[in-house]
C-alpha cells in the first residue's frame, strides 16, 4: 500500500510544518494585498463628470463629488435624476474596485482552483 501523502517531504509523507510556514506566508500575503487594496481609491464618474464616487479599492464609499451648477435642487425630478447618478457613479466605482480587488487577490487565490480563463471561482467583491 502506498501513502497519498508521499512525496509532499518530511516523514510520514508530508512535512506538516512546512504546511503551515507556506500557510503563514499566504496570510501575510492577503493580509498585504488588502491593506494595499484599502489605501487605493477608485473613482466612477457618469454624466460627464457631473457626479464622481470615490471608493477605497475594498469597496468603501469615501466621497461623493456634484459639480456645481449640474443639478437644481428645488426641483424634485432633478433632485431623483441626480440620485440615479449616484447610484450610476457608485455602480462605475464599484466595478473598479471589483476589478483592482481580482487583480491584487487572484493570484493569492490560485491555489483554490480556477476558474475559466484562469480567473478565481469566486467574485471578490468587497
Amino acid at each position: 500500500m502506498t501513502n497519498p501523502l508521499e512525496g509532499l517531504g518530511g516523514e510520514g509523507g508530508f512535512d506538516l510544518n512546512a504546511i503551515m510556514q507556506q500557510a503563514q506566508a499566504l496570510q501575510g500575503q492577503i493580509v498585504d494585498a488588502q491593506e494595499k487594496l484599502a489605501e487605493t481609491i477608485v473613482d466612477g464618474t457618469v454624466a460627464g463628470g457631473a457626479v464622481t464616487v470615490k471608493l477605497t479599492g475594498t469597496g468603501e464609499l469615501v466621497g461623493v463629488e456634484i459639480k456645481q451648477g449640474e443639478f437644481d435642487g428645488s426641483s424634485p425630478d432633478d433632485l431623483e435624476d441626480l440620485g440615479a447618478v449616484i447610484v450610476a457613479a457608485y455602480r462605475d466605482a464599484k466595478s473598479k474596485a471589483d476589478d483592482l480587488a481580482g487583480e491584487a487577490m487572484g493570484p493569492l487565490a490560485g491555489g483554490l482552483g480556477g476558474g475559466a480563463g484562469g480567473e478565481p471561482p469566486f467574485k471578490l467583491g468587497f
